[in-house]
């Protein structure tokens, strides 16, 4: 298929009177291709280099054009409203079952690893003899590690550990997390928030931020929803498109395996939002409940992207290629 592109229509006065059209060129589809993947891989360099202001220009500026990025910011939307709990229900969803995620894997991970260290004392204190004194030393300075780590780093050493185990031992909790990060970076895209990069593992973000405080995730171009918080006045659009990502996550995983149990944070960091613009309880419930609702259905309309984009995550393509891949999979009738 090719694209026409065309400069005029002429109209010639001479019988018959014959409409002309006048053509620059023809493009096809395969040069419209080779041009938006080229505008995407300069949005990679520009977001390597940290640049977010140059990268999302250059993402709006094919935005909703012929042979550009369709998807980006054109999700089609449910009305906002007041959503009962019967209403979600209807739509098969369980906020329950959603909106207070409990980490399974590494909960019992991590009570394994307590056990774990209870025996090894207790096998250290027979073969090498500690007296009680040595042993509330090591206490001591163990509960001293776990402090600092808990002030200094906000757990991310012990997040660490448990994370790389996880990853190493557990097909589930890798691939859940996966999907996870696939469905934030999924609805950001739709609603129109460009993502900046993601990592899947807390080594990962370990070895790209050079810090633990930082854990793994996905995150985006956010300067203009920062501009807005600063100023103290925060639009509704802006709030509906953070609440969506904020609730993809755990909205990925109740879809795939009927429940949440990832995504405490993000859930938290949502509450906070609203109790810092204000919202009273009912107010904030409303604000969820929609957020919810509109998360579940644009997920299940795009699941096939999702689960496309979830690959290409796994195996570390760049956000430009992600974004290609989301264009790639979604039809024109599903935006």
């Amino acid at each position: 298929m090719a694209t026409l592109i065309y400069n005029n229509l002429c109209l010639l006065s001479s019988r018959p009177r014959v409409k002309v059209l006048s053509l620059s060129r023809i493009v096809s589809s395969s040069e419209v291709e080779v041009s938006k993947r080229r505008v995407l891989k300069q949005v990679d360099e520009e977001l390597s280099k940290g640049d977010e202001r140059a990268a999302l220009a250059l993402v709006k500026d094919l935005q909703g054009k012929p042979g550009g990025l369709r998807c980006f910011g054109a999700a089609r939307q449910i009305p906002q409203r007041l959503y009962t709990l019967d209403e979600l229900k209807l739509n098969g969803i369980e906020t329950r079952s959603l909106l207070s995620p409990v980490d399974e894997t590494l909960g019992s991970i991590e009570r394994n690893l307590q056990l774990a260290a209870i025996v090894g004392g207790v096998s250290a204190w027979n073969v090498f003899g500690f007296n009680p004194q040595q042993i509330l030393y090591l206490s001591l300075a163990l509960l001293f590690l776990w402090t600092v780590d808990s002030v200094s780093y906000n757990g991310g050493v012990g997040s660490l550990v448990l994370d790389t185990i996880g990853h190493t031992f557990s097909q589930k909790y890798h691939n859940r997390v996966i999907q996870h990060e696939a469905g934030h970076f999924l609805i950001a895209y739709l609603v129109g928030i460009l993502p900046k990069g993601y990592t899947l593992t807390s080594f990962e973000a370990l070895k790209k931020e050079g810090s633990l405080n930082v854990q793994a995730g996905t995150a985006f171009v956010d300067f203009e929803f920062l501009e807005e918080v600063n100023s103290g006045k925060v639009s509704a659009t802006t709030l509906n498109r953070f609440s969506c990502i904020a609730l993809a996550g755990v909205a990925t995983e109740y879809l795939l395996y009927g429940y949440a149990e990832g995504g405490l944070a993000d859930i938290n960091k949502l509450d906070a939002l609203l109790k810092g613009l204000g919202f009273t309880q009912k107010k904030a419930d409303s604000q969820v409940r929609w957020s919810l609702l509109n998360t579940v259905l644009l997920l299940r309309r795009h699941k096939g992207a999702r689960a496309k984009l979830a690959v290409a995550m796994t195996m570390g393509k760049s956000v430009g290629s992600c974004i290609d891949i989301i264009e790639d999979n979604i039809d024109d009738t599903d935006i």
